[in-house]
């Protein structure tokens, strides 16, 4: 084939002296099938040199028909002049000589002229030099990068759950190891021979897990050594020219490529797929001294869901102390452990832990300023917003309480949940969502639109649905978002006034605390729909869930109210 850039003449050093004639110029098309014969024409969008038959073959197929060619008289004038920019270089996957010159519309095919004249005769063909020029600023091309682009960010949110996925064995296993022993701190020494079996249990299932995933590596490692055997077999088989043993081989080969075994294995690793947690006592925790069982571990899955479909009034638990100079309103409230809930008492500046055995606040802490909303981290600390200073205080709960750094924020905090290593936070002034690690430095901040947004409040994420939910004060609006900002629904509905502190249930429905309307609204996770589940409270304004003790605590003026699930 010609080549751009050269004159016509020089491609005739290329072709074999000797043969029964030499030609100035000979058919390109009929030179890759080793044949010679004299050129009686030359295409210029082609950029090649035909004989006779070729020449009137390429008058009369669709692909090119409308090609501008030369006859013998006129070609040897032509050198070749096509820009770079229009040259296309990439070599067919079919035919491996050729150069992709064509696109066939029809059938959306890249090919070389032998692909065109084989197979898409009849076609409509675009002639990629006449086509391209430009290209890089058509609106397919952008449109083509976009795609790309977004196509990269989906792999890469697909690549971080998987990689989520494969730490959650081990996550798993350190978290109820973790439950156990902060639990065995709780009870009498008496109970070491409980918490061995236990322990062992899980360990058990840890490694019962390790081993069965290491024999499904085996299992995917023997099925590879096994084709590459066949492979191999194939090549030595052709090489040495053994036409029986390779008919052998190529039988054995696809009977094994037939074979479900790579797909049973893939099943065998699905159902291994499942997460355990530990679950205390309820008997030990009412009664420790009683030799009941300490407590079991169980398996869940991803799927499997609680759902709250009633919420009993239980009791209430006084929460102002002889110290507080005004009426105690809990802005913010979270579950400590098993019966210690702590909360945030704005009007006081303190923080207090409060038990729910003995119902008595067994710590004060007094802060500079008010806290408005606190969030439980891992390695027992919490974060606490501070808005009068724009800070949030990262503190720690194993003993007393106590400040171990501040994180300053731009913007008043107010509300903040924690959620894989992030704290995501409401700020005002700008309105937007912080996205911080625990060490405070900001990983992304999503803009509010102040039309929907004009008091943003308290803050929920659900996992499940990649959704944050936002309570917004002044406009008794309910708001979720994406993680790119764009507002995904909005509840509005005149029970819910002066929406406050959120709970995201595990079925994916929100409780949601109404200060204005003195009740708690319970709201489904697309926002349709919702109804009021507790009414004649006193200005609830936080609220949290005790999965080990089945209850829901509501923070209000000077009280603390349970309600059993």
């Amino acid at each position: 084939m010609a080549v751009s850039g050269r004159k016509s003449s020089d491609f005739r050093g290329s072709i074999s002296k000797g043969s029964a004639e030499d030609f100035d110029h000979s058919c390109e098309p009929c030179l890759v099938i080793g044949k010679h014969v004299e050129a009686h024409g030359f295409c210029v969008e082609c950029q090649e040199y035909l004989c006779k038959n070729c020449y009137a073959y390429h008058k009369q197929i669709k692909a090119t028909k409308s090609h501008q060619l030369l006859d013998k008289k006129n070609m040897g004038q032509h050198t070749f002049q096509r820009t770079d920019s229009a040259v296309c270089f990439e070599k067919c996957t079919i035919h491996g000589n050729e150069i992709i010159k064509f696109f066939c519309t029809t059938h959306e095919y890249l090919g070389c002229t032998d692909c065109i004249t084989l197979n898409h005769r009849a076609c409509e063909i675009d002639y990629i030099p006449d086509k391209c020029a430009g290209i890089g600023d058509t609106e397919e091309y952008r449109e083509t990068m976009r795609k790309l682009e977004q196509k990269i960010k989906e792999l890469d949110e697909v690549t971080k759950r998987a990689n989520v996925e494969d730490r959650e064995i081990d996550t798993c296993h350190d978290k109820a190891l973790q439950e156990i022993i902060k639990f065995r701190k709780e009870i009498n020494d008496h109970l070491d021979q409980l918490q061995m079996k236990i322990q062992a249990d899980i360990d058990k299932k840890k490694s019962a897990d390790k081993q069965n995933l290491q024999e499904m590596i085996k299992i995917f490692s023997n099925i590879s050594a096994d084709i590459s055997k066949l492979k191999s077999n194939l090549q030595d088989s052709k090489a040495s020219q053994q036409h029986g043993q390779l008919y052998i081989n190529i039988k054995q080969a696809q009977s094994k490529l037939k074979s479900d075994e790579v797909q049973k294995a893939e099943e065998s690793l699905a159902q291994t797929k499942t997460q355990y947690i530990f679950e205390r006592s309820k008997d030990l925790e009412n009664a420790i001294s009683k030799q009941k069982i300490f407590g079991t571990f169980r398996l869940v899955t991803p799927k499997e869901k609680k759902t709250i479909d009633k919420l009993t009034y239980k009791d209430d638990i006084n929460v102002r102390t002889k110290s507080d100079k005004s009426d105690c309103y809990i802005r913010g409230c979270a579950l400590l452990s098993s019966h210690k809930i702590v909360l945030a008492d704005k009007d006081n500046s303190k923080l207090k832990v409060v038990d729910r055995q003995s119902k008595v606040v067994l710590e004060e802490k007094s802060l500079d300023s008010g806290p408005r909303d606190v969030t439980v981290l891992p390695q027992d600390q919490i974060a606490v917003t501070m808005p009068e200073s724009k800070e949030i205080y990262i503190m720690s709960t194993a003993g007393k309480l106590s400040i171990i750094r501040k994180i300053p924020v731009t913007g008043e905090c107010r509300g903040i949940t924690y959620h894989q290593d992030r704290l995501y936070v409401i700020c005002c002034d700008p309105n937007c969502v912080r996205i911080l690690d625990i060490q405070g430095n900001v990983q992304n901040t999503i803009s509010l639109n102040d039309k929907v947004f004009c008091y943003p409040n308290y803050i929920v994420f659900n996992e499940d649905s990649r959704l944050i939910y936002i309570s917004n004060f002044l406009t008794h609006k309910v708001v979720s978002i994406t993680l790119q900002g764009d507002v995904s629904a909005v509840y509005e509905y005149k029970e819910v006034r002066g929406p406050a502190g959120m709970l995201i249930l595990e079925d994916g429905s929100l409780l949601v605390c109404c200060r204005v309307t003195d009740s708690i609204h319970r709201i489904s996770g697309d926002l349709k729909q919702g109804q009021t589940v507790i009414d004649g409270l006193t200005d609830p304004r936080s609220i949290c869930y005790n999965h080990y003790q089945q209850e829901v605590y509501i923070g209000g003026k000077n009280q603390l109210k349970v309600f059993s699930v």
